[in-house]
């Protein structure tokens, strides 16, 4: 049986300094790429309303 290549086993320092490598050997603009993408992840568990791509901007009553 082979192993699924995405799944690595390890402490967390392990696992830590694999991701920080990777992050490294990343271009400069593929590391910007990668700051700006981390912030569509970012969902709040609370929120009332699914998250979408649209910047939209509310005026309080």
């Amino acid at each position: 049986m082979a192993t699924d290549p995405r799944i690595h086993f390890g402490t967390k320092a392990e696992n830590n300094a694999r991701r920080e490598r990777a992050f490294l050997e990343l271009t400069p603009a593929e590391r910007f790429q990668w700051f700006l993408r981390s912030f569509e992840e970012r969902r709040d568990p609370n929120a009332k309303e699914r998250p979408t791509r649209n910047f939209v901007i509310r005026k309080k009553a």
